[in-house]
């Protein structure tokens, strides 16, 4: 069973990746076929949940699994697929929409520790830190040299992560233009999606080629050996269903959590019966 090659995937520190082109969205990442791809995503599901289990029991480290791309990308969708299996009490996911007044009033990464995985748990970021080198710099809210002062604070941040046990995965799903067009159709097109859309993704959409920039040149001042990214083709959802998760037992299996040793004295211990 082909497992997809993450290698190729990922982030060059210093190296803008290729976003947003169809022979790259398209691509499925050396897979044969959808059968064979669903095939590998039922033994990964079941992998990640035992994986999961064990590091839970060790409750010494987390993972953080960091989920950006433009809206359509399927953050939503590839969570649905990871993590079938895994104990609701294990996964903790964060969506960061727009800041509250009193988010506001702290410094941009404020919201974004109070959210990080407890340890034992794997953290989803639906949406990030990313944000705040995103939206905020094809809007014009940020000048240049905050984005450079913000790529900085990023990596640091990062890495005071990662040296507090925390393990960072960082992924965006890249999907094309025209993919996600039709995404976007199908919502208006299709009644019980029709809650999905809102006119201000097709304002969004207008500024595609801005956030392309602003992604690719993130990614690449962001992607270090503590914290790499990874550019997963996401045109076809079974294809970045079984890339997330390849990541995802990668990881895990990397770092062995194990749990820690039995209580003393077990030998010959038996649970009474209670009377009726």
């Amino acid at each position: 069973m082909a497992r997809p090659d993450l290698a190729d995937l990922r982030v060059t520190e210093g190296v803008e990746p290729v976003l947003g082109v169809r022979e790259h969205t398209h691509a499925t990442a050396g897979m044969e076929d959808k059968d064979a791809g669903e095939d590998l995503l039922d033994v990964l599901q079941e992998r990640v949940a035992e994986l999961q289990e064990r590091l839970w029991a060790e409750n010494a480290r987390a993972v953080l699994l960091v989920l950006q791309g433009m809206d359509t990308a399927g953050k939503s969708g590839t969570m649905r697929r990871v993590f079938p299996l895994v104990s609701p009490q294990g996964v903790q996911v964060a969506a960061f929409k727009q800041p509250s007044d009193r988010e506001l009033d702290h410094d941009y990464l404020w919201r974004v520790h109070a959210s990080c995985p407890s340890r034992g748990t794997i953290g989803v970021f639906d949406r990030s830190h990313y944000e705040d080198v995103g939206i905020v710099r094809v809007n014009g809210w940020i000048d240049e040299d905050t984005v450079r002062q913000r790529y900085r604070q990023i990596n640091d941040f990062e890495r005071m992560l990662v040296e507090n046990g925390t393990v960072v995965r960082k992924v965006f799903l890249d999907i094309s233009h025209e993919q996600q067009r039709e995404e976007l159709q199908e919502r208006i097109d299709e009644p019980d999606k029709n809650w999905k859309f809102s006119h201000g993704d097709l304002e969004v959409r207008a500024q595609w080629h801005d956030y392309m920039h602003a992604y690719r040149e993130a990614m690449a001042a962001t992607s270090t050996d503590h914290a790499p990214w990874y550019r997963i083709p996401a045109d076809r959802r079974w294809v970045s269903g079984a890339c997330v998760a390849q990541l995802l037992v990668d990881t895990l299996e990397e770092m062995d959590p194990q749990p820690p040793p039995p209580a003393d004295d077990l030998d010959g211990v038996e649970i009474p019966a209670l009377d009726d």
